[in-house]
C-alpha cells in the first residue's frame, strides 16, 4: 500500500535517449572487468567468429587489437525480437516525484530508463523491439522493428506513460497480458515491467496470463520492480501517517511501527511465494529494487540473450 500525494505537472526525462546512452556505455566499459568480458565486442556491433563461417567479414583490425577473431554484422541482420511490456497502472506512479533523474526514480521512471536501456543495447545488436504498455486499458502498442524511426516513437511513448497521475483505478493485469500475448506471433523475448501490486488480483488468473506470454516459445522475464526502502522493509516515521492505496483510495490510519514486523513477514512471505510460481512456470523473476542501478537489468538481458540463441 502506498502513500499517496496529489501531485501535477510531472514531466518526463530531459533526454532519455542520451540518459540511456550513458547507462549502456557505462556498463560495457565495466563488462571489462567482469565475467561478461566475452560479450563486449557483440556491442562493437561484431560477432565471435565461429570456425567454417566464411572469411571474407573478418575484421582484421580488429583482430590485430585482441588477437581474437570477430565478423562484422550488418544492418539487415536481425538476431532477436523482444518485445517490452510496461505496467503503467496507479501504484507504478509511486513514489511520488515532480520531475525524474537518476537520483529521483519512481517504479514508472524506473522502469522506462531500465526499457530504454535495454532498447540502446537492441540497437546496437539490430534486433527488433517492440513495446505495450498497460494502465486501466491497454494504452500502447508497436509491433517488433529495427528502424530508428521506431526507436525514437518507443522512446517518446515511455518517456509519456510518466507523466500521469493517480486516477485510482484498479488495473486487470491478466486481461491485458492476455492480449499482448495474442499480437506476439514471432518468438520473441519478452520482458515485463510490473510492481505486482495490483489489489484483489487472482494469483491463479493472473499466472495463467503470464503463462500465455510464454507461447510460441516465447522466453519470459518479469522483472519486479519495487521501492525497497519503503514497500519492503517500511522505512517510515513513527507518527500518525495516513497511508492510500493509489489505485483504490482505500486508507488507513497508523503508526508504521505497529505493524512493522507484520507487514514485512507478509510482503516477504508474498515476494517468495511470486518467485516460487516464476520458477514453476519457467519464467525468470529479476528482483528490480529502483534505488539499485541498471547492472541487474542489462546483465539479466546478456544471460538471457544466450539463452535465447
Amino acid at each position: 500500500m502506498d502513500i499517496e500525494k496529489e501531485v501535477h505537472g510531472i514531466s518526463g526525462f530531459t533526454n532519455l535517449e542520451l540518459l540511456a546512452k550513458q547507462i549502456v556505455e557505462g556498463f560495457i566499459s565495466g563488462m571489462h572487468k567482469s565475467p561478461f568480458h566475452g560479450f563486449s565486442a557483440e556491442f562493437a556491433e561484431h560477432k565471435v567468429y565461429n570456425s567454417g563461417e566464411s572469411t571474407k567479414h573478418i575484421d582484421w583490425k580488429l583482430y590485430a587489437k585482441t588477437d581474437k577473431l570477430y565478423t562484422k554484422r550488418y544492418e539487415e541482420e536481425t538476431n532477436l525480437r523482444c518485445h517490452i511490456i510496461i505496467d503503467n497502472s496507479g501504484s507504478m506512479h509511486y513514489p511520488n516525484i515532480k520531475k525524474p533523474d537518476l537520483k529521483h526514480l519512481n517504479k514508472i521512471s524506473f522502469s522506462a530508463l531500465a526499457a530504454a536501456c535495454l532498447m540502446q543495447l537492441l540497437k546496437k545488436q539490430r534486433d527488433a523491439v517492440g513495446l505495450s504498455v498497460y494502465n486501466t486499458t491497454y494504452e500502447y502498442y508497436a509491433p517488433e522493428k529495427g528502424s530508428e524511426r521506431h526507436h525514437q516513437m518507443l522512446l517518446h511513448q515511455l518517456n509519456e506513460s510518466i507523466k500521469r497521475t493517480s486516477d485510482r483505478k484498479q488495473t486487470d493485469t491478466y486481461t491485458f497480458l492476455h492480449q499482448i500475448a495474442e499480437k506476439i506471433h514471432r518468438r520473441s523475448l519478452i520482458f515485463l515491467f510490473t510492481d505486482m501490486f495490483q489489489p484483489d488480483t487472482d494469483p491463479t488468473k493472473l499466472f495463467e496470463a503470464l503463462q500465455h506470454l510464454k507461447y510460441n516459445k516465447h522466453d519470459v522475464v518479469l522483472f519486479h520492480t519495487f521501492d525497497s526502502t519503503t514497500e519492503v522493509n517500511f522505512s517510515f516515521d513513527n507518527q500518525p501517517t495516513r497511508f492510500v492505496d493509489v489505485e483504490t483510495g482505500d486508507f488507513i490510519n497508523l503508526y508504521a511501527d505497529t505493524i512493522k514486523e507484520n507487514y514485512q513477514n507478509a510482503v516477504s512471505s508474498y515476494f517468495y511465494e511470486l518467485k516460487l510460481k516464476c520458477l514453476q512456470y519457467g519464467i525468470t523473476y529479476v528482483d528490480a529494487d529502483i534505488s539499485k542501478n541498471f547492472e541487474k537489468i542489462l546483465t539479466t538481458y546478456l544471460i538471457e540473450r544466450q539463452k535465447f540463441a
